[in-house]
């Protein structure tokens, strides 16, 4: 038999994403087959502070993983150690890390760089591509020179909304017809995400948008069913069925995504073949334009006509036991433990940047 790989599943942080990680580190340590791995789980406090943790899926789903045993413990960027630095007791050397760390201080490329200066191969895309698929702003120019058609977009900085919201409304209204949808460039899972139907919801929503990030997205709303494909791979990547989202409020929202069990998922999406062929493509030459490894989840609008709009991409897509990501990878080729197992081969795959 093989001899056991050391993996360390690393959730939480600073970030307004730290309760969606939890859930999705839960089910990640669940579906890792033990047979193969020796799970070492690392749990980071909303204030920054690592733990080598003892706790159970239903303690860590639950946000209660800190009263189980814990020990201070992090990544050392020090190579002699490769792995976890614990403190007051032995190292332990890490084969492979599988960060579920959602939204700012993980898929933003933060936790990718970590892990290259500890010599750590990583389930999630480099550093770089991490860093440019978090900002949706870098992610639109880069999309546009990859000729991958999107909704009519600007961006503002949020210093200068603080300053004059007025005026900044008045070129968006001369610019764009409503509705259209404010975001923050950096954040995840729809937070500070608004639908704006008129003046007032407009400058609401950029504001709130302005909290969460230093840059604010403005869009052209699209009316369309919203597609999701998971992707999977390093140089030669596949992608997955389309899923499709039917969310029960105005737009997928965060509560619509982790405690709305009104909306609903399509597996696969309610479209046409050759659209769904379309999405597909598109879906790989978005990964291609990112520069992904590993996995993400691409996600788009389709016209009634078969128009595909690309909207944005996921380098750390949510794992969660109702996440389109997992279920989208069941549908078409990996189930639980194999799509960790295909996961964590990629990671240490050759073809690795």
């Amino acid at each position: 038999m093989a001899e056991k790989l050391n993996v360390a599943v690393i959730f939480g942080g600073v970030s307004n994403e730290y309760e969606v990680s939890c859930l999705s580190a839960a089910n990640v340590i669940t579906i890792l087959d033990k047979s193969k791995y020796n799970v070492y789980v690392l749990g980071i406090t909303r204030d920054g502070k690592w733990f080598l943790t003892d706790a159970s899926p239903a303690q860590i789903s639950s946000g209660k993983w800190l009263d189980a045993d814990s020990r201070a413990a992090f990544i050392s960027p020090d190579r002699s150690v490769r792995g976890i630095y614990v403190v007051g007791a032995k190292n332990i050397k890490i084969d492979v890390a599988f960060p579920v760390m959602h939204g700012k201080n993980g898929e933003d490329g933060a936790i990718a760089a970590l892990l290259k200066l500890a010599g750590i191969p990583q389930v999630t895309t480099t550093m770089t591509s991490a860093a440019c698929s978090m900002d949706k702003v870098i992610t639109k120019i880069l999309c546009e020179h990859a000729g991958i058609p999107q909704a009519k977009w600007k961006f503002f900085y949020s210093r200068n909304l603080h300053k004059n919201v007025s005026s900044i409304a008045d070129e968006i209204e001369a610019n764009f017809e409503y509705p259209v949808f404010v975001k923050p460039s950096s954040a995840g899972s729809s937070v500070g995400v608004a639908k704006c139907t008129d003046r007032a919801n407009l400058e609401a929503g950029l504001l709130e948008a302005a909290r969460h990030d230093f840059k604010v997205l403005v869009e052209q709303y699209i009316d369309g069913s919203e597609i999701e494909v998971a992707v999977i791979g390093n140089s030669e990547p596949m992608a997955s069925v389309c899923g499709q989202i039917a969310p029960s409020g105005e737009f997928y929202s965060y509560d619509s995504k982790y405690n709305d069990e009104n909306s609903k998922l399509y597996i696969p999406a309610k479209i046409a073949d050759d659209t769904a062929e379309k999405v597909r493509r598109t879906a790989l030459s978005v990964f291609r334009a990112l520069e992904c490894q590993g996995m993400a989840r691409i996600d788009f609008f389709v016209r009634n006509n078969g128009e595909v709009i690309f909207n944005e991409l996921n380098t750390i897509p949510g794992f969660t036991d109702i996440s389109m990501y997992p279920k989208l990878m069941a549908h078409s080729c990996f189930r639980g433990s194999q799509l960790a197992d295909r996961l964590i081969n990629l990671a240490m795959a050759e073809d690795r940047i």
